[in-house]
């Protein structure tokens, strides 16, 4: 599961990254100015979720696979895909029923935080 997660936090940076760049350059005459914050919130909110993966992951391969870690990796991985997908989605002209998915994504991202809250309240001392 750490090699899992490592390898999707690596993923999720590097495309982080790309996707930043496309958006700063490749759509900032392209699209409005609000679909263009959409879009940089997705990028930044996949970023923050690639870094929290990793300490996902470093804690798994120290720690040990715990129930609240995978949870909790899990939670990181489909809050990106469903939130900030939805937002590259949206501002590059998909359809608008992808715009209710976005808060789902969220609510995914929250839950990887308490599951990651969870685990650690049941680090022993």
């Amino acid at each position: 599961m750490a090699k899992l997660y490592l390898v999707l936090a690596a993923l999720f940076g590097a495309s982080g990254v790309a996707l930043g760049a496309f958006g700063a350059h490749g759509l900032r005459d392209k699209v409005t100015e609000n679909l263009l914050e959409a879009y940089k919130t997705g990028v930044q909110y996949q970023m923050l979720h690639a870094l929290a993966l990793l300490g996902v992951a470093l804690l798994i391969q120290s720690r040990g696979v715990h129930l609240s870690l995978t949870l909790s990796g899990a939670f990181f991985v489909f809050g990106v895909v469903f939130f900030s997908g939805s937002l590259y989605a949206l501002a590059l002209g998909g359809p608008r029923w992808l715009g209710p998915v976005t808060p789902v994504g969220g609510t995914l991202m929250i839950a990887g935080w308490i599951a990651l809250l969870i685990a650690a309240a049941n680090f022993s001392k």
